[in-house]
């Protein structure tokens, strides 16, 4: 009866009108960036594109697939994106289950998981964080850009917690049957943490793909750039010289439809794989939730 009230009523117009509001905020620019993509080169110059293009065109997209420049910082990318991913998703998982355990099977847990946060309060500052990369010799590689971030502090917390909500009498069941810790990780704790895992791998591979600044004050080979550094360099930076774009490539296209056709090319991946991840997020994550 309390969804028929009045005041439920208005504030359901409301929550929707509000929500429809906030999703035009996020969709018109990326509609008008894909516009701009498409439209000629006086009409984009002349800013006359609004949601449609005008003098609708291929060439942006035609230019910028034949860059091979651009072609290649998007091979990085996606490199980075799924190495970066694995191994980040590999060392939260192998961290958060020994933490999830109960203080009589790991005593020490609880100074182990300060040891994380405290990580994640604090660091040491560019500078040195700078010339403990270059100790290690990882500058200008591609594990530059992978093993900094592995560890994400909070992707585990959150993971440690929905370990801690999975029934006690699975793990029981499974060490009845003589399988070890390892054994029930693998088959008793990973099939039912799927939603947690899949919506922390979204959030990793979500951030590789749009990190610019690591690879940008990390690495001095250009061609070694991912495409978030390639498309910060070319479109904030306006500095064409690092990435080798010929003048003569924009003499009959706009340097904005270019540039929009960049961007929406680099925002395709996760447009695509973020529909086919987002149904876990009805399950996601459970922070501190208690299910017994």
């Amino acid at each position: 009866m309390y969804h028929k009230t009045k005041p439920y009523k208005v504030f359901t117009v409301f929550n929707y009108t509000f929500l429809i509001l906030l999703s035009l905020l996020c969709i018109i620019p990326l509609i008008h960036i894909l516009a701009v993509s498409f439209s000629g080169k006086a009409a984009a110059n002349a800013n006359l594109v609004g949601l449609f293009p005008v003098e609708f065109t291929f060439d942006a997209y035609a230019k910028t697939l034949a860059n091979e420049n651009f072609i290649r910082s998007l091979w990085v990318a996606v490199q980075r994106t799924v190495l970066g991913t694995l191994l980040s998703m590999i060392v939260v998982i192998l961290a958060a289950y020994p933490l999830s355990r109960e203080n009589r099977s790991f005593k020490r847990r609880n100074i182990y998981t300060w040891y994380f946060v405290f990580t994640m309060l604090f660091s040491g500052g560019l500078i040195p964080f700078y010339i403990l990369i270059q100790k290690l010799n990882l500058l200008n590689t591609m594990w530059v850009l992978i093993l900094p971030g592995a560890v994400s502090v909070w992707n585990m917390i959150l993971l440690l917690n929905f370990f801690r909500n999975v029934p006690r009498e699975l793990e029981e069941a499974a060490f009845i049957d003589g399988a070890g810790y390892f054994r029930t990780l693998i088959s008793v704790f990973l099939p039912v943490s799927m939603p947690a895992i899949a919506t922390l791998s979204l959030f990793s591979m979500v951030g590789h793909w749009n990190a610019w600044f690591d690879g940008l004050i990390f690495l001095t080979d250009h061609e070694k750039y991912p495409l978030a550094t390639f498309l910060q360099t070319i479109i904030v930076q306006q500095d064409f010289s690092k990435v080798s774009v010929r003048p003569e490539d924009l003499e009959n296209i706009s340097q904005r439809t270019i540039k929009a056709a960049q961007i929406f090319i680099g925002m395709a991946p996760i447009l695509i794989v973020y529909p086919l991840l987002q149904r876990f997020f009805v399950k996601g994550i459970v922070l501190g939730a208690v299910k017994e």
